[in-house]
């Protein structure tokens, strides 16, 4: 049995309303990941210059 015959005639809608969340997802992953990368760099520029936590622990201290 062919996945169109299992998913009948909306086969083509489904596979491509799949494969166009699971795009969305990878791209939010990938934008989440670049955007804690930019954070983390702007709170080692930040405590470079001077600026500390309230919490008292440093931009290493977190994993």
């Amino acid at each position: 049995m062919t996945l169109a015959t299992m998913l009948g005639p909306y086969a083509s809608f489904i596979v491509a309303s799949y494969a166009i969340v699971g795009a969305i997802v990878v791209a939010l992953i990938a934008w989440i990941a670049l955007d804690y990368r930019t954070q983390k760099a702007r709170l080692r520029e930040l405590e470079a210059g001077g600026a500390r936590r309230r919490s008292g622990r440093g931009v290493t201290d977190i994993a």
